[in-house]
């Protein structure tokens, strides 16, 4: 059957819309800058707080939290669902702004900063991973100052007016090289590996087709990427994560490395590195649990259905 194409209208209506919403984002981000970094973080939370339980997502934030925590009581649960929506109206808000969080100088500490001075020194390529954790645009910044040479990968907007803004914004704070998710994202992680380049994925959310880990007790599929570049390229799995402090003030920590084992069984390796990942990840979670992007489905639809039964 031949696929239908769009007509001219409805194209011009898109993108429209696309440049309309980069617009809103325009009018967004100028407002932002007017006013003190911190005042900026406490009205984003003050919005989502109010806003974030009148969404459909807050039902998903509700069930990942009981899948997460199911000995916790429903007022816990209720307290915990509502503190995650301070913490991402924050985020959201900080975005426009990181520029001016990281050129402040003391709004972040970095834990282990020696280890970043010496990725960057012999100029180890490594494959930093993380997950949402806080403001977690916070980490690539403190790596593109550290010196380290590191492709972040990124999920690109479908708005392409708005995926510009998004990584004009990241380079206002450093962030200089990226490698959009996909084919030829993928093509780019490899060839920078191989040039002795960094790499840094996120490696918190559900990949179909994935590998089937634990996670908070229950299997969850995620991508198998990370553990298997750094088997391919015989470097080690460098984790970080952030920590609000206060407002808009942030710990950065650069934990110990993962180094995966190789046993000739290549499936079997990637299966136990990227359960040690998701052991990290929840670790990561379980001290700060406020802090993590709850509103994404996690775990598979089975579970969410077993749940709800």
């Amino acid at each position: 059957m031949a696929r239908a194409r769009s007509s001219p209208g409805g194209r011009l209506a898109q993108d429209l819309a696309w440049r309309l919403e980069a617009l809103a984002y325009d009018a967004v981000t100028l407002l932002a800058r007017a006013f003190p970094i911190d005042a900026v973080s406490d009205f984003g939370a003050a919005l989502l707080r109010r806003l974030g339980p009148l969404t459909s997502a807050h039902q998903v934030v509700l069930r990942n939290l009981r899948i997460a925590f199911p000995d916790l009581s429903p007022e816990a649960i209720d307290a915990l669902a509502d503190q995650q929506w301070v913490q991402t109206g924050r985020t959201f808000a900080e975005f426009p702004i990181i520029d001016r969080i990281v050129a402040a100088g003391d709004r972040i500490e970095i834990v282990n900063a020696e280890r970043l001075a010496e990725i960057a020194r012999t100029g180890e390529p490594v494959v930093f991973v993380s997950g949402h954790l806080s403001n977690w645009e916070i980490m690539p910044a403190v790596i593109a100052h550290s010196g380290v040479v590191c492709h972040m990968t990124y999920r690109a907007a479908n708005n392409p007016y708005f995926d510009k803004r998004i990584r004009d914004n990241r380079f206002r704070y450093g962030v200089r090289l990226f490698a959009p998710k996909g084919g030829d994202g993928a093509r780019e992680v490899l060839e920078a590996l191989g040039r002795g380049e960094s790499v840094a994925l996120m490696n918190d959310q559900k990949f179909n087709g994935g590998v089937a880990a634990p996670f908070f007790g229950k299997q969850a599929h995620t991508a198998p990427g990370p553990s298997r570049l750094a088997l391919r390229f015989d470097t080690v799995l460098q984790p970080m994560s952030v920590q609000r402090l206060a407002k808009a003030r942030f710990r950065v920590i650069v934990h110990p490395p993962i180094k995966p084992t190789s046993s000739g069984d290549r499936s079997a390796d990637i299966a136990r590195s990227v359960g040690r990942i998701n052991t990290f990840m929840e670790e990561r979670i379980a001290e700060r649990p406020a802090e993590w992007f709850w509103t994404h489905k996690r775990w598979p639809n089975e579970t969410y259905s077993r749940r709800r039964r």
